[in-house]
């Protein structure tokens, strides 16, 4: 862009006109700030150096990626083109994300909804194109279309099954033990557990009740004996003849 006038006049416009046109903006570029920041992150900072920081913005950047949101909105953007800026996208889905968690699945409920009916064209579309080949004799493209429509029928009815599974979840029954033979199936809930065998105790180490010792000895005491008695001489009546 030129000017006309002196070279004070000429910085002065230069200055202005560069105030009024804001600097192009990469709408693809993903803008890595303080959304992706930690509690903790900020104390961190504080006494980091230059490559310490350096480094952290690369750990940083992995964080950003790494979240689901962001991921969407890079697929979503290479979808539809660099008219999409990539972190407007990634802050609305952050907002989406943020009342599914609170309970919110109307939008959810919505995506469902509007995947049916663009699989129910679809399915349309792809079996008049399979009758429009098989009216013309090709049969191998119409048996292809076909293929591709019935794809496009069992997708749209998956879609109507998880959505009526989302507004009327199934009731979930809880079964603490169940028996199966080839017969009729059994199933007992509430029925208590058998307790374990009890632990032999030996009656003669039991404690006696409060006390905590052993329960006397009651047995009558044997006469008292010599040990180590000497071995006397055998009598003659009692020695072998040879």
């Amino acid at each position: 862009m030129t000017f006309r006038g002196t070279n004070k006049e000429n910085n002065v416009m230069a200055r202005k006109a560069k105030a009024v046109e804001p600097e192009k903006k990469d709408r693809g570029c993903l803008t890595i700030d303080k959304r992706y920041l930690e509690k903790d992150d900020v104390e961190r900072i504080k006494g980091m150096s230059d490559a310490e920081i350096a480094a952290f913005n690369d750990e940083l950047s992995a964080r950003a990626l790494g979240k689901p949101e962001v991921r969407a909105a890079r697929t979503i953007q290479r979808f539809e083109g660099d008219n999409l800026d990539i972190n407007a996208c990634a802050d609305e889905l952050r907002l989406q994300v943020a009342a599914v968690n609170d309970g919110n699945m109307r939008r959810p409920e919505a995506m469902l909804v509007a995947q049916a009916h663009t699989l129910d064209a679809l399915f349309s579309s792809l079996a008049l194109r399979s009758q429009a080949n098989t009216t013309a004799g090709f049969l191998d493209a119409a048996d292809r279309y076909m293929r591709l429509a019935l794809k496009a029928q069992s997708q749209c009815r998956t879609t109507v099954e998880a959505l009526a599974e989302i507004k009327n979840p199934r009731p979930i029954a809880f079964v603490k033990q169940a028996n199966i033979s080839n017969g009729p199936q059994q199933v007992n809930n509430g029925t208590p557990a058998p307790s374990h065998a009890g632990e032999i105790i030996n009656q003669s180490n039991e404690l006696s009740g409060e006390a905590h010792e052993l329960l006397p000895d009651t047995r009558a005491s044997q006469a008292e004996s010599r040990i180590n008695q000497e071995v006397e001489a055998v009598g003659e009546i009692h020695r072998a003849t040879n």
